[in-house]
């Protein structure tokens, strides 16, 4: 079973104590490592191990896997120490849900209050997910997905509504790593990217709104498509 300390790189982490809350910024980090999948589901996490990876005492790193469990990103296990939750049915649902609710509406309000001269940069993340599809460089394409998302519904000039959406960042952007593993769903996201730009340019506000939805919820079935087929596999080897 792999812990914290397997998962984690020492560089980046040694440097969190010289921000903000101690243990916010290690709180922060496991979270943002857990729901990026860099710390996978089944992990077991170890406060003294934790601490030791991070050169710092245990008090800020107890905080944090106390707001982890409050939270419900691990499971304290019987005989000490924490596992790492996966994402249920339930929490999948309720995601998606949330987001189509609230994404849709931003692109509602991108068509509307965008100016003309805004677009460009998200035809380029267009251009620029194509390129690298057609490269291959799978790698690169969660972060222009997000970045053209993040372009898009800050054109809604709504902050209270962003920073809605952004508290689902971490959920989404591993629903994402998922999804755009797959070259057919990668393709169609961009092809579905390109609707919507092509709604907001017209200014065609409800068609941007029922774009951005349909563009989730298809999200939702793949990822609930290969939660099944997780299961079905664990069902079958248990």
């Amino acid at each position: 079973m792999k812990n914290a300390s397997d998962n984690l790189e020492l560089g980046p982490l040694k440097a969190i104590g010289r921000r903000k809350s101690l243990g916010q910024n290690v709180f922060d980090t496991l979270r943002h490592a857990i729901t990026r999948g860099d710390i996978s589901p089944g992990s077991r996490l170890v406060e003294s191990r934790i601490a030791k990876v991070l050169e710092i005492s245990r008090t800020p790193v107890r905080e944090a896997i106390h707001k982890l469990e409050r939270e419900g990103f691990i499971s304290r296990l019987p005989h000490g120490g924490f596992t790492v939750l996966g994402f249920s049915r339930k929490d999948i649902e309720e995601t998606f849900g949330i987001r189509s609710v609230l994404e849709s509406y931003a692109a509602n309000l991108a068509a509307v209050k965008h100016r003309k001269d805004e677009l460009t940069p998200l035809e380029n993340k267009i251009k620029e997910f194509q390129k690298s599809l057609d490269q291959g460089r799978m790698d690169r394409l969660v972060k222009i997905n997000t970045e053209f998302h993040d372009m898009l519904y800050a054109l809604s000039r709504n902050p209270r509504l962003i920073k809605m959406i952004n508290a689902l960042r971490d959920q989404i952007y591993q629903f994402r790593r998922i999804i755009l593993e797959k070259e057919t769903m990668a393709r169609a996201s961009n092809k579905d990217h390109r609707l919507m730009l092509d709604c907001i340019r017209k200014r065609d506000a409800e068609g941007a709104e029922r774009l951005v939805r349909q563009h989730i919820l298809k999200g939702q079935e793949a990822i609930l498509a290969d939660f099944d087929r997780f299961r079905r596999r664990e069902k079958s080897t248990s």
